[in-house]
């Protein structure tokens, strides 16, 4: 698996740990990664999810996992995001129609 984020697609970088000698080692920066269970009011089901804090602070910024799918456009997403956005836009319809 790797360490990438499924909302920001923040992922590792590399660079140098320079000492006071100033010999350069490579490191590598791993990002803030967090496996957390979001609940979609909309389908009535939990999904875990890989995410940054940055990505879990935008989808609390957005007003919830459901309102974060939905304001997102596709094209930012992932495609597991993207199946789920379609689910819960389906729901929405069938709703609405009802």
């Amino acid at each position: 698996m790797s360490r990438r984020c499924e909302i920001t697609g923040k992922g590792v970088l590399s660079g140098n740990n320079v000492s006071h000698a100033n010999n350069k080692t490579r490191r590598r920066f791993l990002p803030n990664l967090q496996e957390i269970s979001f609940t979609s009011e909309t389908l009535g089901a939990s999904y875990k999810i890989k995410t940054s804090a940055h990505g879990l602070r935008t989808i609390e910024h957005k007003g919830g996992f459901d309102a974060f799918l939905l304001n997102t456009s596709a094209a930012k997403l992932p495609a597991e995001m993207k199946k789920l956005k379609k689910k819960i836009e389906k729901k929405l319809a069938a709703a609405t129609a009802a």
